[in-house]
Protein backbone atom coordinates (compact mmCIF):
# COMPACT_ATOMS: atom_id res chain seq x y z
CA UNK A 1 0.00 0.00 0.00
CA UNK A 2 2.75 2.40 1.00
CA UNK A 3 4.74 1.49 -2.10
CA UNK A 4 1.71 2.23 -4.32
CA UNK A 5 1.19 5.67 -2.73
CA UNK A 6 4.88 6.46 -3.11
CA UNK A 7 4.74 5.45 -6.79
CA UNK A 8 1.72 7.73 -7.44
CA UNK A 9 3.46 10.59 -5.66
CA UNK A 10 6.60 10.23 -7.80
CA UNK A 11 4.46 10.08 -10.93
CA UNK A 12 2.60 13.28 -9.99
CA UNK A 13 5.80 15.14 -9.23
CA UNK A 14 7.39 14.11 -12.50
CA UNK A 15 4.29 15.31 -14.38
CA UNK A 16 4.42 18.73 -12.75
CA UNK A 17 8.12 19.06 -13.53
CA UNK A 18 7.55 18.28 -17.19
CA UNK A 19 4.73 20.81 -17.34
CA UNK A 20 6.99 23.45 -15.78
CA UNK A 21 9.70 22.66 -18.31
CA UNK A 22 7.21 22.89 -21.14
CA UNK A 23 5.85 26.18 -19.80
CA UNK A 24 9.38 27.54 -19.31
CA UNK A 25 10.33 26.51 -22.79
CA UNK A 26 7.25 28.19 -24.25
CA UNK A 27 8.07 31.43 -22.40
CA UNK A 28 11.58 31.41 -23.82
CA UNK A 29 10.16 30.79 -27.23
CA UNK A 30 7.82 33.76 -26.84
CA UNK A 31 10.59 36.01 -25.50
CA UNK A 32 13.06 35.14 -28.24
CA UNK A 33 11.19 34.03 -31.35
CA UNK A 34 13.33 32.75 -34.17
CA UNK A 35 11.71 35.12 -36.62
CA UNK A 36 12.77 38.29 -34.75
CA UNK A 37 15.17 40.43 -36.83
CA UNK A 38 16.36 44.01 -36.96
CA UNK A 39 14.50 46.11 -39.49
CA UNK A 40 15.33 49.43 -41.09
CA UNK A 41 13.13 52.02 -39.36
CA UNK A 42 14.04 55.12 -41.35
CA UNK A 43 10.55 56.57 -41.34
CA UNK A 44 10.10 55.97 -37.64
CA UNK A 45 13.48 57.54 -36.96
CA UNK A 46 12.52 60.65 -38.91
CA UNK A 47 9.33 60.91 -36.91
CA UNK A 48 11.16 60.60 -33.60
CA UNK A 49 13.65 63.28 -34.64
CA UNK A 50 10.98 65.80 -35.56
CA UNK A 51 11.49 67.91 -32.43
CA UNK A 52 14.16 70.40 -31.47
CA UNK A 53 17.47 68.81 -30.54
CA UNK A 54 20.08 70.45 -28.32
CA UNK A 55 23.39 69.58 -26.76
CA UNK A 56 24.75 70.76 -23.44
CA UNK A 57 28.27 70.93 -22.22
CA UNK A 58 29.61 68.45 -19.70
CA UNK A 59 29.44 71.02 -16.90
CA UNK A 60 25.77 71.72 -17.67
CA UNK A 61 24.97 68.01 -17.67
CA UNK A 62 26.62 67.53 -14.27
CA UNK A 63 24.70 70.50 -12.83
CA UNK A 64 21.44 69.15 -14.27
CA UNK A 65 22.10 65.74 -12.71
CA UNK A 66 22.74 67.41 -9.33
CA UNK A 67 19.48 69.35 -9.64
CA UNK A 68 17.59 66.16 -10.49
CA UNK A 69 19.06 64.42 -7.44
CA UNK A 70 18.04 67.34 -5.21
CA UNK A 71 14.51 67.32 -6.62
CA UNK A 72 14.20 63.56 -6.13
CA UNK A 73 15.45 63.85 -2.55
CA UNK A 74 13.03 66.67 -1.85
CA UNK A 75 10.19 64.61 -3.24
CA UNK A 76 11.03 61.76 -0.89
CA UNK A 77 11.13 64.12 2.09
CA UNK A 78 7.85 65.81 1.27
CA UNK A 79 5.74 62.66 1.38
CA UNK A 80 2.33 63.25 2.95
CA UNK A 81 2.48 62.10 6.61
CA UNK A 82 0.11 59.37 7.83
CA UNK A 83 -3.21 60.38 9.37
CA UNK A 84 -2.96 60.72 13.16
CA UNK A 85 -4.93 58.56 15.53
CA UNK A 86 -7.50 60.01 17.93
CA UNK A 87 -5.01 60.09 20.80
CA UNK A 88 -2.42 61.82 18.66
CA UNK A 89 -5.01 64.30 17.42
CA UNK A 90 -5.90 65.19 20.96
CA UNK A 91 -2.27 65.67 21.82
CA UNK A 92 -1.80 67.94 18.79
CA UNK A 93 -4.75 70.16 19.71
CA UNK A 94 -3.92 70.41 23.36
CA UNK A 95 -0.17 70.13 23.68
CA UNK A 96 1.43 71.24 20.38
CA UNK A 97 -0.81 74.17 19.50
CA UNK A 98 -1.40 75.37 15.91
CA UNK A 99 -0.45 73.21 12.95
CA UNK A 100 2.36 75.58 11.89
CA UNK A 101 4.07 75.03 15.29
CA UNK A 102 3.75 71.24 15.39
CA UNK A 103 7.01 69.34 14.89
CA UNK A 104 5.82 67.69 11.67
CA UNK A 105 4.33 70.87 10.27
CA UNK A 106 7.33 73.05 11.09
CA UNK A 107 9.70 70.49 9.57
CA UNK A 108 7.66 70.40 6.40
CA UNK A 109 7.55 74.20 6.25
CA UNK A 110 11.32 74.47 6.74
CA UNK A 111 11.91 71.94 3.98
CA UNK A 112 9.68 73.86 1.58
CA UNK A 113 11.37 77.16 2.45
CA UNK A 114 14.82 75.67 2.05
CA UNK A 115 13.88 74.11 -1.29
CA UNK A 116 12.48 77.45 -2.48
CA UNK A 117 15.60 79.37 -1.42
CA UNK A 118 17.84 76.79 -3.07
CA UNK A 119 15.88 76.90 -6.31
CA UNK A 120 15.93 80.71 -6.41
CA UNK A 121 19.57 81.00 -5.45
CA UNK A 122 20.87 78.43 -7.90
CA UNK A 123 22.24 79.89 -11.12
CA UNK A 124 21.21 77.21 -13.56
CA UNK A 125 22.93 77.57 -16.94
CA UNK A 126 20.66 78.98 -19.60
CA UNK A 127 20.82 76.95 -22.78
CA UNK A 128 20.38 78.29 -26.27
CA UNK A 129 18.27 76.15 -28.56
CA UNK A 130 18.45 76.15 -32.33
CA UNK A 131 15.25 75.22 -34.15
CA UNK A 132 14.75 74.97 -37.89
CA UNK A 133 11.24 76.34 -38.28
CA UNK A 134 10.95 76.21 -42.07
CA UNK A 135 12.81 75.25 -45.20
CA UNK A 136 12.04 76.49 -48.71
CA UNK A 137 13.44 75.59 -52.12
CA UNK A 138 14.75 78.70 -53.88
CA UNK A 139 15.26 78.74 -57.65
CA UNK A 140 17.42 81.44 -59.16
CA UNK A 141 18.65 81.96 -62.69
CA UNK A 142 21.45 79.42 -62.63
CA UNK A 143 21.09 77.74 -59.23
CA UNK A 144 18.64 76.00 -56.98
CA UNK A 145 19.08 75.57 -53.24
CA UNK A 146 17.24 75.07 -49.95
CA UNK A 147 17.02 78.00 -47.53
CA UNK A 148 16.69 76.96 -43.86
CA UNK A 149 15.17 79.40 -41.34
CA UNK A 150 16.60 78.88 -37.85
CA UNK A 151 15.29 80.43 -34.63
CA UNK A 152 17.57 81.09 -31.65
CA UNK A 153 15.55 80.39 -28.50
CA UNK A 154 16.57 80.72 -24.87
CA UNK A 155 15.38 77.68 -22.92
CA UNK A 156 12.54 78.42 -20.53
CA UNK A 157 11.67 81.79 -22.06
CA UNK A 158 9.14 83.12 -24.52
CA UNK A 159 10.36 85.62 -27.08
CA UNK A 160 7.80 88.00 -28.54
CA UNK A 161 10.30 88.90 -31.27
CA UNK A 162 12.60 85.89 -31.71
CA UNK A 163 15.98 86.13 -33.38
CA UNK A 164 16.13 84.29 -36.69
CA UNK A 165 18.57 83.60 -39.51
CA UNK A 166 18.15 82.11 -42.98
CA UNK A 167 21.06 80.00 -44.23
CA UNK A 168 21.69 77.51 -47.03
CA UNK A 169 23.76 74.34 -47.01
CA UNK A 170 26.84 76.10 -48.42
CA UNK A 171 26.79 78.56 -45.47
CA UNK A 172 26.85 75.69 -42.98
CA UNK A 173 29.56 73.94 -44.97
CA UNK A 174 31.74 77.06 -44.98
CA UNK A 175 31.34 77.43 -41.21
CA UNK A 176 32.20 73.75 -40.69
CA UNK A 177 35.33 74.05 -42.86
CA UNK A 178 36.58 77.20 -41.11
CA UNK A 179 36.06 75.77 -37.64
CA UNK A 180 37.79 72.50 -38.49
CA UNK A 181 40.82 74.43 -39.72
CA UNK A 182 41.08 76.34 -36.45
CA UNK A 183 39.65 73.90 -33.86
CA UNK A 184 40.68 70.51 -35.21
CA UNK A 185 40.61 68.65 -31.88
CA UNK A 186 37.34 70.18 -30.64
CA UNK A 187 35.66 69.53 -33.98
CA UNK A 188 36.68 65.88 -34.15
CA UNK A 189 33.42 64.67 -32.59
CA UNK A 190 31.12 67.20 -34.29
CA UNK A 191 29.02 65.57 -37.00
CA UNK A 192 28.09 67.36 -40.20
CA UNK A 193 25.67 66.13 -42.90
CA UNK A 194 27.55 65.05 -46.01
CA UNK A 195 26.85 66.23 -49.51
CA UNK A 196 24.48 64.34 -51.76
CA UNK A 197 24.78 64.00 -55.51
CA UNK A 198 21.05 63.63 -55.99
CA UNK A 199 17.72 63.79 -54.11
CA UNK A 200 18.76 67.03 -52.41
CA UNK A 201 15.29 68.56 -52.65
CA UNK A 202 13.14 65.69 -51.39
CA UNK A 203 11.13 66.18 -48.22
CA UNK A 204 13.02 63.39 -46.48
CA UNK A 205 16.45 64.89 -47.22
CA UNK A 206 15.36 68.37 -46.14
CA UNK A 207 13.87 67.03 -42.89
CA UNK A 208 17.00 65.04 -42.04
CA UNK A 209 19.28 67.97 -42.79
CA UNK A 210 17.12 70.27 -40.67
CA UNK A 211 17.58 68.01 -37.66
CA UNK A 212 21.29 67.63 -38.45
CA UNK A 213 21.80 71.41 -38.59
CA UNK A 214 20.05 71.80 -35.22
CA UNK A 215 22.40 69.23 -33.70
CA UNK A 216 25.41 70.78 -35.43
CA UNK A 217 24.79 74.30 -34.06
CA UNK A 218 23.88 73.03 -30.60
CA UNK A 219 27.05 70.95 -30.41
CA UNK A 220 29.16 73.93 -31.49
CA UNK A 221 27.51 76.18 -28.92
CA UNK A 222 28.27 73.67 -26.16
CA UNK A 223 32.04 74.16 -26.71
CA UNK A 224 33.14 77.39 -25.02
CA UNK A 225 36.10 78.15 -27.30
CA UNK A 226 34.01 77.72 -30.42
CA UNK A 227 30.94 79.71 -29.34
CA UNK A 228 33.20 82.69 -28.56
CA UNK A 229 35.10 82.50 -31.85
CA UNK A 230 34.57 85.14 -34.58
CA UNK A 231 33.84 82.39 -37.11
CA UNK A 232 30.89 81.07 -35.10
CA UNK A 233 29.51 84.49 -34.11
CA UNK A 234 29.77 86.08 -37.55
CA UNK A 235 27.93 83.13 -39.06
CA UNK A 236 24.83 84.41 -37.25
CA UNK A 237 24.85 88.21 -37.53
CA UNK A 238 27.46 89.38 -40.05
CA UNK A 239 25.08 88.96 -42.99
CA UNK A 240 22.44 91.03 -41.21
CA UNK A 241 24.96 93.76 -40.40
CA UNK A 242 26.05 94.00 -44.03
CA UNK A 243 22.48 94.08 -45.27
CA UNK A 244 21.48 96.71 -42.70
CA UNK A 245 24.47 98.87 -43.57
CA UNK A 246 23.65 98.64 -47.28
CA UNK A 247 20.00 99.58 -46.68
CA UNK A 248 21.03 102.51 -44.48
CA UNK A 249 23.40 103.85 -47.14
CA UNK A 250 20.61 103.79 -49.72
CA UNK A 251 18.16 105.60 -47.42
CA UNK A 252 15.82 102.61 -46.85
CA UNK A 253 15.65 103.29 -43.14
CA UNK A 254 12.52 101.33 -42.30
CA UNK A 255 13.85 98.13 -43.89
CA UNK A 256 17.27 98.78 -42.37
CA UNK A 257 15.73 99.24 -38.91
CA UNK A 258 14.18 95.76 -38.99
CA UNK A 259 17.51 94.23 -40.02
CA UNK A 260 19.47 96.15 -37.37
CA UNK A 261 16.90 94.99 -34.77
CA UNK A 262 17.31 91.34 -35.74
CA UNK A 263 21.11 91.69 -35.55
CA UNK A 264 20.64 93.20 -32.07
CA UNK A 265 18.57 90.20 -30.94
CA UNK A 266 21.04 87.71 -32.40
CA UNK A 267 23.96 89.26 -30.52
CA UNK A 268 21.89 89.42 -27.36
CA UNK A 269 21.04 85.70 -27.56
CA UNK A 270 24.68 84.83 -28.22
CA UNK A 271 25.85 86.94 -25.26
CA UNK A 272 28.14 89.37 -27.13
CA UNK A 273 26.55 92.67 -26.14
CA UNK A 274 29.88 94.32 -25.33
CA UNK A 275 31.64 93.89 -28.65
CA UNK A 276 32.42 96.44 -31.34
CA UNK A 277 29.84 94.86 -33.63
CA UNK A 278 27.17 95.45 -30.99
CA UNK A 279 28.12 99.15 -30.69
CA UNK A 280 27.84 99.42 -34.45
CA UNK A 281 24.40 97.83 -34.23
CA UNK A 282 23.32 100.41 -31.64
CA UNK A 283 24.60 103.13 -33.94
CA UNK A 284 22.52 101.75 -36.79
CA UNK A 285 19.42 101.58 -34.62
CA UNK A 286 19.95 105.15 -33.39
CA UNK A 287 20.43 106.54 -36.90
CA UNK A 288 17.39 104.73 -38.34
CA UNK A 289 15.16 105.71 -35.42
CA UNK A 290 16.24 109.33 -35.78
CA UNK A 291 15.66 109.36 -39.54
CA UNK A 292 12.17 107.92 -38.96
CA UNK A 293 11.47 110.63 -36.35
CA UNK A 294 11.43 108.11 -33.49
CA UNK A 295 13.57 110.30 -31.27
CA UNK A 296 12.84 108.60 -27.96
CA UNK A 297 14.01 105.23 -29.26
CA UNK A 298 17.10 106.82 -30.81
CA UNK A 299 17.93 108.51 -27.49
CA UNK A 300 17.61 105.15 -25.69
CA UNK A 301 20.05 103.48 -28.11
CA UNK A 302 22.61 106.23 -27.51
CA UNK A 303 22.23 105.90 -23.75
CA UNK A 304 22.79 102.14 -23.92
CA UNK A 305 25.90 102.64 -26.03
CA UNK A 306 27.31 105.27 -23.65
CA UNK A 307 26.78 102.89 -20.72
CA UNK A 308 28.85 100.27 -22.55
CA UNK A 309 31.52 102.90 -23.27
CA UNK A 310 31.57 104.14 -19.66
CA UNK A 311 34.74 102.26 -18.75
CA UNK A 312 36.58 103.14 -21.97
CA UNK A 313 38.59 106.34 -22.07
CA UNK A 314 38.65 106.51 -25.84
CA UNK A 315 36.76 104.77 -28.62
CA UNK A 316 36.14 105.76 -32.24
CA UNK A 317 32.38 105.83 -31.60
CA UNK A 318 32.48 107.61 -28.23
CA UNK A 319 32.54 111.17 -29.64
CA UNK A 320 29.82 110.53 -32.25
CA UNK A 321 27.59 108.85 -29.66
CA UNK A 322 28.06 111.77 -27.22
CA UNK A 323 27.19 114.33 -29.86
CA UNK A 324 24.12 112.37 -30.97
CA UNK A 325 23.00 111.86 -27.36
CA UNK A 326 23.27 115.57 -26.55
CA UNK A 327 21.28 116.52 -29.64
CA UNK A 328 18.56 113.92 -29.00
CA UNK A 329 18.36 114.74 -25.28
CA UNK A 330 17.70 118.37 -26.18
CA UNK A 331 14.99 117.25 -28.63
CA UNK A 332 13.13 114.97 -26.19
CA UNK A 333 13.71 117.06 -23.07
CA UNK A 334 16.11 114.75 -21.23
CA UNK A 335 19.10 115.58 -19.07
CA UNK A 336 22.24 116.07 -21.18
CA UNK A 337 24.66 117.56 -18.64
CA UNK A 338 26.63 114.37 -18.06
CA UNK A 339 27.15 113.83 -21.78
CA UNK A 340 28.21 117.47 -22.21
CA UNK A 341 30.79 117.06 -19.43
CA UNK A 342 32.17 113.87 -21.01
CA UNK A 343 32.28 115.56 -24.38
CA UNK A 344 34.22 118.48 -22.91
CA UNK A 345 36.73 116.12 -21.32
CA UNK A 346 37.10 114.30 -24.62
CA UNK A 347 37.61 117.60 -26.46
CA UNK A 348 40.36 118.65 -24.07
CA UNK A 349 42.14 115.31 -24.23
CA UNK A 350 42.09 114.73 -27.97
CA UNK A 351 41.82 116.30 -31.39
CA UNK A 352 39.03 118.77 -32.19
CA UNK A 353 35.67 117.04 -32.46
CA UNK A 354 34.70 119.15 -35.44
CA UNK A 355 36.94 116.89 -37.51
CA UNK A 356 35.29 113.73 -36.24
CA UNK A 357 32.53 112.14 -38.34
CA UNK A 358 28.93 111.97 -37.21
CA UNK A 359 27.32 108.76 -36.06
CA UNK A 360 25.77 108.21 -39.48
CA UNK A 361 29.09 108.78 -41.25
CA UNK A 362 30.82 106.27 -38.93
CA UNK A 363 28.10 103.77 -39.67
CA UNK A 364 28.42 104.11 -43.43
CA UNK A 365 32.22 104.06 -43.54
CA UNK A 366 32.70 101.09 -41.16
CA UNK A 367 34.14 98.13 -43.12
CA UNK A 368 32.30 94.87 -42.47
CA UNK A 369 34.66 92.19 -43.77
Amino acid sequence: MAARILHRLRHALSGEGSREQRAHGSCEAEDFPESSELEDDTEGLSTRLSGTLSFTSQEEEEEEEEEEEEEEGAGEELVEPPQPTEAAAGAEDGEWGPAAQRPGGSLLTRQLQELWRRSRGSLAPQRLLFEVTSASVVSERSSKYVLYTIYLIRSGQFDKAPAAIARRYSDFERLNRRLRCRFGCDMADVAFPRKRLRRNFTAETIAKRSRAFEQFLSHLHSIAEIRRSPEFLEFFFLQDLRAAQRLTCTGMYREALATWANAYRLQDRLGVCGSGRFLLTLAGLAVCHQELDQLGEAHGCCEQALQLLEAQGSHPLLGPFLQAHIHLAWKVGKDKRRSEARLQDLREAGPPLQQQPTLKECLIKEPLD
